[in-house]
């Protein structure tokens, strides 16, 4: 297994930039042809969630898109998926931002009563206390 960085996966998914995309798939189909998974971890997960709204003004619905084929797709392992995809489903349903989400998931998982923030956009999301 490999593990893949933001910038990699973004290239991937985007093909914005011809030779760091082609460079990104032959890479990610290298590891296919050899039976092998990419590692795509929480921490890209939500970096790749920041960079496509940020740097590529990708609405909600297109991040909803490419997180789902990310979490979908058989080439991509994805660790603590069980807690992504409810954190995935909070993201779409509410108004907090994606990294919230899976952050408030995350916690639960590993035992927490509830995570406190004073994000307002969190109201309502499970596991999650306002101050």
């Amino acid at each position: 297994m490999i593990g893949l960085d933001t910038n990699v996966l973004v290239r991937y998914l985007t093909q914005d930039d011809p030779d760091q995309s082609k460079k990104a798939n032959r890479c990610i189909q290298q590891a296919i042809d050899k039976r092998e998974n990419c590692l795509v971890n929480a921490v890209v997960l939500c970096e790749t969630v920041w960079v496509l709204e940020s740097a590529y003004g990708f609405r909600k619905a297109e991040i909803l898109a490419a997180l789902e084929s990310i979490l979908l797709a058989s080439q991509f392992e994805i660790p603590q998926k069980d807690m992504v995809w409810p954190a995935f489903n909070d993201f779409r349903e509410g108004k907090a931002g994606f990294s919230d989400c899976l952050i408030g998931r995350l916690n639960l998982g590993l035992g927490c009563r509830e995570t406190v923030s004073f994000d307002r956009d969190l109201r309502g999301h499970p596991g999650f206390h306002l101050l």
